[in-house]
């Protein structure tokens, strides 16, 4: 007797940032690849930082000015800010 067993076949495809919209204070807007939708607190992270690099984002003007860059969202020309991608999914940044 002869066992076969098929797979479909599941192609990975990594979850990227599609679009962010600055909602208020702190807070900014993700939609990811998959459709979900997460706003996102980013002012406790700012505040408790010590580096004065970080620090400096607590400045509105310089918060709002965000980008994407390959499917992340990034602060900075040189990436000053940029957080891990399950953090932001979920909602939390540790």
């Amino acid at each position: 007797m002869k066992i076969t067993v098929e797979y479909a076949s599941e192609k990975h495809v990594p979850l990227k940032i599609v679009s962010a919209r600055y909602k208020n204070d702190y807070t900014v807007e993700l939609v990811f690849s998959d459709k979900r939708k997460r706003s996102v607190e980013f002012g406790s992270f700012l505040q408790k930082s010590r580096h004065s690099t970080v620090r400096g984002y607590l400045r509105k003007d310089r918060f709002k000015n965000f980008h994407l860059d390959s499917g992340n969202i990034v602060w900075g020309e040189k990436w000053d800010l940029i957080f891990p991608i399950e953090q932001l999914y979920n909602g939390k940044i540790l």
